[in-house]
């Protein structure tokens, strides 16, 4: 699980990375690499080295059609991230409500 969490956090990290993600998400289908390296300002290799972390990551998936690379968003492994992030939130809700108690008590 902890290897997961890595690369997902590791692949979100970059704000380029999110961006191409997120891209995808919105167009709700799969788009062409050359389409989605058009909506930035970096080269299609770069945009490629991207879209690999992306996809070791488990966040986007890529698929062959004759001479076209198509991508598309695989949000699932997100459900991961929140579930890890769920403890934490647990954590400091207790915590508040512990500083809440203890204050009500001394006054």
């Amino acid at each position: 699980m902890q290897d997961s969490i890595t690369n997902i956090l590791k692949a979100i990290a970059d704000p380029t990375r999110r961006e191409i993600f997120h891209a995808l998400v919105v167009a709700a289908t799969a788009l062409p690499i050359t389409q989605i390296s058009n909506q930035f300002d970096i080269s299609r290799q770069g945009v490629t080295k991207h879209l690999k972390t992306l996809e070791n990551a488990g966040l986007i998936k890529i698929h062959t059609q004759g001479r076209e690379r198509f991508c598309y968003a695989n949000p699932t492994p997100l459900k991961e991230i929140n579930e890890w992030m769920k403890f934490y939130e647990q954590f400091w809700d207790n915590a508040i409500d512990n500083l809440g108690n203890y204050l009500d008590k001394k006054a």
